[in-house]
């Protein structure tokens, strides 16, 4: 149990899990956008989500613009947790929350969104103007995303309802919530379109993405939470395409990172299976409908 309230604490900012908001999700009167026991909440209920946290923000440092909001904009180096639990809170939310709750959590998250603005040096070396809700940005953190909690399923969840394609297709329905025109729907399409914001050179190494790389490697967890997070987030590198690492300048760890990243998981699955969960609270509002 104290292993549930520090996890708990820190990805959703609640000890019993049960902050606000996932009590809510009890609440509503549809069945949400996502179908239950389907390709979103397989995932997003994993345990890989804890690697594929810090897999997306890796990832997502890599365009400039993306990076200028967070380094313009976010607090994360003095308040980690917080930033960590915003970002949870909306996934959950969207994920088996009623479409009333999402589409309130959506225009939440579009309010702070629509504040963020500033210049940043694009990967041609041009000033550029960047928004938090310009597309081009917001089609990245997409993908990004959605490639980063596919990928670590797939290292370290079980099946898929449907296998990969089905939970690209499946997810893009939060990328259009999000105003990401014609989100790819196949994990084909994910691929190319990664692939295509490398090859068209919009995304680059500077000394703010080594700023976030160092942050990433080794935040202010204290104690064992800090040496499991390490495990972690060599979990995470190791996902990552050679590509990627390299222009991250990081290395595969050569230590049995996959074997320690599974008893990590295996214990952080069994803490959190001990009491009720976001997807608990789903049910309770299927059934109450009779979905």
């Amino acid at each position: 149990m104290r292993i549930r309230g520090r996890l708990l604490t820190a990805l959703a900012g609640d000890p019993t899990g049960m902050a606000p908001y996932v009590r809510a999700i009890a609440d509503g009167d549809d069945a949400g956008y996502f179908v239950e026991d389907g390709p979103a909440w397989t995932v997003h209920a994993g345990m890989g989500t804890l690697v594929a946290g810090i897999r997306a923000l890796l990832l997502q440092a890599l365009h400039p613009g993306a990076l200028a909001g967070v380094h313009d904009w976010s607090r994360y180096r003095e308040e980690p947790i917080a930033r960590l639990t915003g970002t949870v809170r909306w996934v959950i939310t969207l994920t088996y929350g009623s479409r009333t709750q999402s589409d309130a959590e959506t225009a939440r998250v579009g309010r702070y969104h629509g504040r963020v603005r500033g210049e940043y040096v694009a990967g041609d070396g041009a000033e550029r103007p960047y928004s938090a809700d310009a597309p081009d940005l917001v089609r990245w953190v997409h993908l990004a995303f959605t490639d980063a909690f596919l990928r670590s399923h797939q290292a370290y969840g079980r099946p898929i309802p449907g296998g990969a394609d089905a939970y690209v297709a499946d997810w893009a329905t939060a990328g259009r919530l999000m105003r990401v025109t014609a989100p790819p729907v196949t994990e084909a399409a994910l691929r190319a379109e990664i692939d295509g914001f490398f090859d068209r050179g919009e995304l680059r190494r500077d000394e703010r993405v080594d700023d976030v790389v160092r942050f990433l490697r080794k935040p202010p967890f204290p104690g064992l939470m800090g040496l499991a997070y390490r495990v972690l987030f060599a979990a995470a590198v190791a996902t990552l395409p050679p590509r990627v690492r390299r222009m991250l300048g990081l290395r595969r760890s050569w230590l049995p990172v996959r074997t320690a990243t599974r008893v990590i998981l295996r214990v952080a699955e069994r803490a959190l299976g001990s009491g009720p969960r976001a997807q608990d609270m789903a049910r309770l509002r299927l059934r109450r409908l009779g979905l």
